[in-house]
């Protein structure tokens, strides 16, 4: 899945990213957040820069990603205006500094990159069980907040294993429309 993605060119990317905010923009859970996680892509992962467009638009506060400190396994959420400066993690992934992150529990959305998902809302991130640990307490039952997957379509696929950590998604976007797994 990852070959595939680096493979596209620059305009099948751009076109899926486009297509993908536009189906973002049409649902609830968007219309219904304040407080939106993005990320900034990397390795070919669909770009959420035009979502991140509309998000700016519609007057979203909105957070990135960063390593948390002391705990390299898991994340915090620093809010991200347009001048943020941005500075690469031991990643290389681009972050903003914060000496003050924003709660994960106080997010209301948050998008997350994936390498492949399936029916049954399972995620196949990039190995380091990121999102699993900062969102573990969803498996508790809590609602928020919604987790949703930002995905090209050819990586959706018919299973995943499950594993006992694994935080499920509320839903995934594509460039071709929107699967929805809590019902």
């Amino acid at each position: 899945m990852r070959t595939r993605r680096r493979a596209l060119d620059a305009g099948e990317r751009l076109g899926a990213a486009t297509a993908l905010a536009d189906v973002v923009a049409a649902l609830a859970d968007f219309h219904n957040a304040s407080h939106v996680a993005v990320y900034i892509a990397m390795d070919g992962e669909i770009d959420p820069s035009p979502l991140v467009a509309h998000a700016r638009r519609a007057g979203k506060q909105l957070y990135l990603p960063v390593l948390a400190a002391g705990d390299g396994n898991r994340l915090e959420f620093a809010p991200w205006l347009p001048d943020t400066p941005l500075y690469p993690n031991r990643f290389r992934i681009p972050e903003p500094h914060t000496d003050n992150p924003y709660p994960p529990q106080k997010l209301d959305l948050v998008f997350t990159p994936l390498v492949a998902f399936d029916a049954q809302g399972r995620r196949l991130g990039m190995g380091g069980g990121f999102y699993d640990r900062t969102f573990a307490f969803l498996k508790d039952g809590v609602s928020k907040p919604r987790l949703i997957g930002l995905a090209y379509e050819f990586q959706h696929l018919p299973s995943l294993d499950e594993q006992a950590w694994d935080v499920p998604l509320a839903g995934v976007a594509t460039d071709r429309g929107f699967y929805r797994f809590d019902g």
